[in-house]
């Protein structure tokens, strides 16, 4: 507890009656730090501190890089302007040395202003200073990590694209005749034959680079650092990076092995409308870097651009794509699904050029003015048509069924009727694809009318469901006839158990590999039905370790 001293020293409470000082003292937390702890993080709730000794580090996120904004020393408040504004924390604040911070609750420091209206009126004051900083912080172009050369529709510039996206990668794209190439490098000469090249802030230039070699050079983890670890998590999608979270902060060397980026299929979702504690919808690239920083923060490792080529049930190695092995005490398999592709002539040669499958928010440039269409009747579908809708001249939703309501929420339908620009064709499907260099038009077969018609198409999205990619698992892993692993009794019936008791819930065939969100053979697939198996993983991988510290 704060002794009134204490509190006479922070020259908000200097003039303080000594009644007053001794309800502060009784109603405020006393809060011990040691270096590197955070007092309050970014995005959190109002509140008001003061710096009793020590010294605080304010910090920011932009782009997925910490910058430093400032410092706080003994004495010294922060959180003015959440608590005068009623917002949250625009930075965050972490203690530098071991510190000691006092901390107001928003109702606990209304109910103090109150009664000392002037308290009020010197912490506005402060706000008001302090805005102007955060004014010219929101006011600063954000840093450009990479610049970007390629031909619109050529393929590989369209991966590298989608690549600095998903991983949160601040750049900027050109095409190799746009001015300010050559005003930018007047030195250096791009030709379009060498592929697309990235420039990095340090000025080194990449040539159609591989993406492990960008993810390198631009201090993404492409190796584990650890010799062994408790559980490799493969996929780092909702479930994932759940079991990430909770792995981690339950003390397990923990790590997640991904081929692309953070989210998953999730990852490339517009907007997640109906995802608990987010009433205004969240998109799944947002929703994908919160959890990964809240699990790196925790502890655990993420690996991007890596595959793993096979795990090895009898000695528990799970072996990385170049035949990197890495040895586990568990592994949560949490792989997703892959989206299923139509069998139409060209799509292979169209993709990334007009034609994609999902949908990710950086793809909405790409539509704005545009007529585009969608194939599909899920949430994903419907999701996107709507995100779109705000971008394209019009959005077109071609789907096979009779109606909207047997794969879509009451909802998202409601929503997509009240669009101006939305139209829905139901018993339609996708027959052909037209475009050179690019998609222009595609054609439409109404099985209704038993005509097919062809129209302008600038885009096509395909969302036409999803299937399990699992075939490079050990054969000791049961599946179903579509690829999904199968879990708990399921898996004992199907598989060769070697274990007395029952496999656990998400315990598949062998134990101590565990399966968790959508690979997993389930009817339901939602992102918070991920997030939740990814969490109940870790207490199984808990429950198994504790079994083989028994059994030894």
């Amino acid at each position: 507890m704060l002794s009134l001293d204490e509190l006479k020293a922070i020259p908000l409470f200097a003039d303080l009656a000594p009644h007053e000082l001794e309800r502060v003292a009784r109603e405020a937390a006393d809060i011990h730090l040691v270096a590197g702890e955070f007092a309050v993080h970014e995005d959190e709730d109002r509140a008001l501190f003061a710096v009793v000794s020590g010294r605080i580090e304010a910090t920011k996120l932009t782009d997925g890089i910490e910058e430093h904004v400032g410092w706080r020393g003994p004495g010294v408040l922060f959180g003015e302007v959440p608590i005068t504004l009623g917002a949250k924390f625009p930075v965050a604040f972490r203690a530098s040395e071991p510190s000691r911070v006092l901390k107001l609750e928003a109702r606990q420091y209304h109910a103090l202003v109150a009664d000392v209206p002037g308290i009020a009126e010197h912490v506005g004051a402060l706000a008001k200073e302090r805005l102007g900083g955060l004014q010219g912080m929101a006011a600063k172009a954000p840093k450009v990590q990479a610049t970007l050369i390629g031909e619109r529709w050529e393929n590989r510039c369209h991966d590298l694209k989608r690549f600095l996206a998903r991983n949160q990668i601040a750049y900027d794209w050109l095409a190799p005749d746009a001015p300010e190439v050559a005003a930018r490098w007047p030195a250096e000469r791009f030709d379009p034959a060498d592929g697309p090249t990235l420039v990095l802030a340090d000025g080194a230039r990449l040539a159609c680079p591989p993406l492990r070699d960008v993810a390198d050079r631009l201090g993404l983890q492409t190796a584990g650092r650890a010799h062994e670890y408790d559980t490799i998590i493969v996929g780092g999608g909702p479930a994932g990076l759940a079991a990430a979270v909770y792995g981690a902060s339950e003390g397990l060397r923990t790590l997640v092995v991904e081929r692309e980026a953070p989210g998953g299929q999730a990852g490339t979702s517009s907007r997640i409308e109906n995802y608990l504690g987010f009433p205004n919808g969240v998109s799944g690239d947002e929703l994908a870097m919160r959890a990964l920083q809240q699990a790196r923060r925790l502890g655990a490792e993420l690996i991007v651009t890596r595959a793993v080529e096979r795990i090895d049930p009898s000695t528990r190695t799970v072996v990385l794509d170049g035949g990197e092995p890495l040895r586990t005490r568990t592994v949560i398999l949490a792989t997703g699904v892959a989206w299923r592709h139509l069998a139409i002539d060209g799509f292979d040669r169209l993709m990334g050029k007009g034609l994609y499958y999902g949908a990710a928010r950086s793809e909405a440039s790409n539509t704005q003015g545009q007529d585009i269409v969608l194939v599909g009747a899920g949430n994903s579908a419907g999701q996107a048509a709507l995100f779109f809708a705000s971008y394209a001249n019009s959005v077109t939703l071609i789907v096979r069924g009779d109606d909207l309501a047997a794969s879509m929420s009451h909802y998202l339908i409601e929503q997509v009727r009240a669009k101006p620009n939305v139209r829905v064709e139901l018993r339609s499907e996708v027959t052909a694809i037209h475009g050179d260099a690019h998609l222009n038009a595609i054609d439409v077969a109404d099985r209704a009318r038993g005509t097919t018609a062809r129209r302008d198409c600038a885009a096509l999205f395909i969302f036409i469901g999803a299937d399990a990619e699992t075939g490079w698992l050990p054969p000791q892993i049961a599946r179903d006839t579509r690829g999904y692993v199968r879990t708990g009794v399921d898996a004992r019936k199907a598989g060769s158990w070697s274990r007395q008791r029952d496999p656990y819930l998400l315990e598949t065939s062998v134990p101590g590999i565990f399966a968790c969100g959508d690979v997993r053979a389930s009817p339901v697939k939602r992102v918070a039905a991920a997030v939740g198996e990814g969490s109940m993983a870790i207490a199984f991988v808990h429950q198994f370790l504790a079994d083989d510290a028994g059994a030894g």
